[in-house]
Formats: C-alpha cells, sequence, structure tokens
C-alpha cells in the first residue's frame, strides 16, 4: 500500500473503530475488526473504490456480522453475565458525543439491549441510528432489498424499545449522582448509598471467571446494600484509587491500584435514583481502558 493510500485508511480509522465496536460491544474485537479492514483494503484493487469510506465501511460492517455469529454461541458459554467492554470516551475515541443522542447511542445500557437483536438487525439499526445511513445506503452495505431493510430497522427499534425513558439524566446531574455514589462508598456511609439507590436496583458483575465476582445479578436495594457493604470492607484494607470518569459518554467510577485499571462502574438514573449498576470487573475487558487511562 502507497504512503497516501496509507493515510487515507489512517482518516477512516476514528469512524471505522466506532462503527466496530458499536456493532460488537468488545474494543478488542473492534481493534482486529479494522486491522482486517486495513489488510483487505491495501489488497484491493484500488482504481475500483471509488468512495473509500463507504467501502470501507461496508467491509467492516460484514467483518462484525460474522463475528457475531461466533460471539453468540461464546457467550452462551461465558461464566456469569456478559457486559459490553467499557470505553473512555472523554478523549474522542468514539466520535463527538455532544448531544443527548450521541452519549445514549454508546452507552453500556443501550449495548446491552442491542445484544437483544439478530446481527443483521444490529447492523441495521447502528448504521441507521449512529452513522444516519439512509436504508438505501444500508441496503447497499447489507445487500438486501430497502423494503427489508426497513422492516429490520422497525424490528429493531421495538426490540430495543424500553418501558421508560432509559437515560432521562442530565450529563451534569449525573456526574454528580455518581460522585455522590463515590463519596458515600468512600465514607462507608450505606444510609447514603440507600438513598441513592432505587427500591427495584440491579446490581451487574461481569468478571467472566477470571476474578472474583457475582454470577447472577443482585436484585433490591437491601441485598445490594450488603453486597456494597461486603465489598468495601475488602477494598478498604488495599491501597484503590476511585476517580469519576467519562464512560461510554456518561460518568462512570473506575478503581486503579498501582496504575492498573481494577474495574469500570456504570449507572443508570431514574427521577434521581439508580436503578441499574453495571460493573466490569474482567481484566481482559478492562485493557483497552486502562491503556485510554495510562495516557492520561
Amino acid at each position: 500500500m502507497t504512503t497516501s493510500l496509507a493515510d487515507d485508511f489512517e482518516t477512516h480509522r476514528p469512524r471505522l473503530f466506532g462503527l466496530a465496536y458499536r456493532m460488537l460491544g468488545s474494543a478488542a474485537d473492534a481493534e482486529d475488526t479494522v486491522q482486517d479492514a486495513y489488510l483487505r483494503f491495501s489488497g484491493a484493487d484500488h482504481t475500483a473504490v471509488e468512495r473509500p469510506g463507504a467501502w470501507l465501511a461496508k467491509v467492516v460492517t460484514n467483518l462484525c456480522l460474522n463475528r457475531l455469529a461466533s460471539a453468540r454461541a461464546r457467550r452462551e458459554q461465558y461464566a456469569g453475565p456478559w457486559l459490553p467492554e467499557p470505553v473512555i470516551t472523554s478523549d474522542g475515541t468514539l466520535g463527538p458525543l455532544e448531544s443527548a443522542e450521541q452519549r445514549d447511542a454508546v452507552s453500556l445500557a443501550l449495548l446491552v439491549l442491542l445484544e437483544r437483536l439478530t446481527p443483521t438487525e444490529r447492523a441495521v439499526y447502528v448504521l441507521r441510528e449512529a452513522f444516519a445511513y439512509g436504508h438505501r445506503e444500508i441496503a447497499g452495505v447489507l445487500e438486501l432489498s430497502e423494503a427489508n431493510c426497513r422492516q429490520l430497522y422497525r424490528r429493531a427499534v421495538q426490540r430495543v424499545a424500553a418501558p421508560q425513558a432509559r437515560f432521562e439524566a442530565a450529563p451534569e446531574q449525573q456526574a454528580g449522582l455518581v460522585a455522590s455514589f463515590l463519596t458515600a462508598a468512600r465514607e462507608g456511609d450505606l444510609a447514603g448509598l440507600e438513598n441513592l439507590l432505587s427500591a427495584e436496583v440491579t446490581w451487574w458483575s461481569d468478571g467472566g471467571g477470571k476474578v472474583s465476582a457475582a454470577r447472577r445479578p443482585i436484585e433490591g436495594r437491601e441485598k445490594v446494600l450488603r453486597f456494597l457493604a461486603g465489598l468495601l470492607r475488602g477494598l478498604a484494607s488495599g491501597d484503590v484509587d476511585f476517580a469519576v470518569a467519562e464512560v461510554n459518554g456518561h460518568a462512570a467510577l473506575v478503581a486503579r491500584a498501582d496504575d492498573r485499571l481494577l474495574s469500570v462502574v456504570t449507572f443508570e438514573f431514574h427521577e434521581g435514583v439508580c436503578t441499574e449498576v453495571r460493573a466490569v470487573v474482567n481484566p481482559d475487558k478492562l485493557e483497552f481502558a486502562g491503556r485510554q487511562l495510562a495516557r492520561v
């Protein structure tokens, strides 16, 4: 590949990574997919590639469809709840997140909901919602009819719909609530934590069998508080540093020790209280975010 073509690919790399990550929910797999696309681009007949950006988006989408087929089988054998890999977004890794819609499009909450979709439904949804592709463009990428793409999109929207607004807290409000959670946790203030939790709160932990983590969701405020009390006692003896960071477009907690990322905890809030907590502690899933934080 000539220098100019390599440079041309690099201009598209961030957008391709954002597409692959939204499709796969894995930063590591997204990086591998983009590298595969680079190899295909380097070996392509470039006289036949009129629009490199569109050509690469089609390649990446189809590579993701292939990966999703095998990923679903692997996740059926996954130890405990499966959560997407967290990504620090304050550095622009997933593109501009200037609106609530842009932030919600990369939230862990939505990525979890996208697991309900078939691979093709997910491709249609991501291309339409995150990249504003028209149905005719999507049909060209997936080699389907435009009518079929419209039907797939309607079905995808219905399947990811929630009975209430998922992400209603403004960024400043969410950051304040997460900071309050951190303060209460640092001080061992269980009463303060109780006030921040919904009675129906659910805590999800993704350890992947690599580290100690709850293998089932912890449901209900009392059970979550008991879990937190034990967790805080265990952390009290260690030298763990907690901080608030922007993860997947929203305020989250990150825990580090000896410059090693131990966990990323994201929250969903409704009417000022936390309804869902998702803690990623699988070290394999923290590698990408850990590299990001190391550069800060």
